[in-house]
């Protein structure tokens, strides 16, 4: 069969890597794909925003099934044009995408169907947003009602902090259209843990659970990032927090969705606080996350296309997923300056080291071929992932193979996974 992988990023590389193995796959496209991508998949210069150009080169090259990796092109509608066109697309439409598109949405449905989460409230005045803080407890945190990369995120620890964020978001317009509205949070303190879901409307399954690092800085300093590395499994996700999530969030979000006439089918992704009180939701994305993927999928294994199909078919509840009793970590190569501002065009050096070595994996994440060479082309560059026994041995084979690769300007964390250190 034939697939095409809308995205460009990690992400996308990860997941084409996995659609790569599937025995009923003998072509790949992606649009518009990168560096790493095209080593796997025929890619093609295709916005993934632009629905009508994506579903006629679907239409033209015969293919037989999409899977969708960002969250625009969900959120506006792109999976839509696919089920419109009768193509297979994997991938909510755009009404169960909502769940990522506006926090202020999610928020509503957690407290109307009692799924545990942090007291909010919500503003679309700016004064007015002020005004609430001036009495609200602190620390406190700030979201951007729509989508900003996974960085429209604001942890603030005093008054002047929030107000500086306020600023921000709704007056500085820092994140765009998406700070219009914003949500206003109680800080929720415990271990942070990212679990991905498939989902076919009706049935859910989670995937291994795994622990993103989304701030810069070593400790968990410095601004928000899309993720600056990540492991799974997380040894905090216990059984007991297994059951308490499937049986009050993950089903129960289904089902709010269903009854709200919004059947979900995709990915969807939890990421939830383990606080003293129980887990609670942090955040709904509507897709894969994003560095999540590359530590998920390498151990999943199942025949993606297979556990694909069967949510898009409505019969998740045939398939039973299954993951290697190992362990992964994938440490993120960044331009030095990410989040912010950064320079492209380094030539990197080392990408060979990685071809047919078992249990490692290099994820581009923004590289483009430039002269025949490939150049870093954002801010997050590269994923080094790898596996091991446990996630020590995981953690030290990523970091020896971060020392792989070199290109000027290399940037990353030196503490992914350290929290495991004192569990095993």
């Amino acid at each position: 069969m034939k697939v095409l992988v809308v995205g460009g990023g990690g992400r996308e590389h990860a997941i084409v890597r996995k659609v790569s193995e599937s025995k009923r796959v003998d072509k790949i496209y992606a649009a518009p794909g990168n560096a790493g991508i095209a080593e796997l998949a025929e890619c093609v210069d295709i916005s993934v925003m632009d629905a009508e150009k994506l579903v006629a080169f679907a239409k033209e090259k015969g293919v037989d099934f999409t899977i969708i990796g960002p969250d625009d092109p969900l959120v506006a509608g792109v999976a839509d044009a696919f089920t419109e066109a009768g193509m297979k697309v994997f991938g909510p439409s755009k009404k169960a995408a909502i769940l990522e598109g506006s926090k202020a949405f999610s928020k509503d449905l957690m407290k109307k169907y009692n799924i545990p989460s942090a007291a909010y409230e919500t503003f679309d005045n700016a004064d007015a947003a002020i005004e609430y803080l001036e009495t609200a407890k602190m620390p406190i945190v700030l979201k951007a009602d729509g989508l900003a990369l996974g960085k429209g995120v604001l942890i603030c620890n005093n008054l002047d902090e929030a107000k500086a964020g306020v600023k921000t978001l709704m007056l500085d317009k820092q994140f765009g259209s998406a700070g219009d509205r914003i949500v206003i949070e109680e800080f929720m303190t415990g271990r942070e843990v990212s679990v991905l879901c498939f989902c076919d409307g009706t049935h859910i399954k989670p995937m291994t659970s795994a622990q993103d690092h989304k701030r810069a800085k070593d400790g968990d300093q410095g601004l928000n990032t899309g993720g600056m590395g990540t492991f799974s499994p997380s040894p905090f996700y216990t059984d007991d927090v297994d059951k308490f999530c499937k049986e009050h969030i993950y089903q129960a979000t289904m089902d709010a969705m269903k009854a709200e006439g919004r059947d979900f089918t995709g990915v969807m992704f939890c990421g939830l606080m383990l606080t003293e009180d129980g887990p609670k939701v942090l955040e709904y994305n509507a897709r894969f996350g994003d560095p999540e993927t590359q530590v998920v999928l390498p151990r999943m294994k199942n025949d993606i296309i297979d556990v694909m199909e069967a949510c898009v078919d409505g019969r998740l509840s045939d398939i039973e997923l299954e993951f290697e009793d190992n362990a992964a970590v994938c440490v993120v190569l960044a331009s030095d300056g990410y989040p912010e501002s950064y320079e492209k065009g380094k030539v990197i050096e080392g990408l060979e080291r990685f071809d047919g070595v078992d249990g490692y994996y290099c994820f581009h994440a923004g590289t483009k071929l430039s002269d025949g060479r490939i150049v870093t082309n954002g801010g997050r560059v590269l994923g080094i992932t790898a596996t091991g026994e446990n996630l020590k041995k995981a953690r030290a084979n990523a970091y020896a193979a971060t020392e792989w690769i070199s290109f000027e300007n290399k940037y990353m964390r030196h503490d992914i996974g350290k929290a495991i250190d004192d569990i095993e």
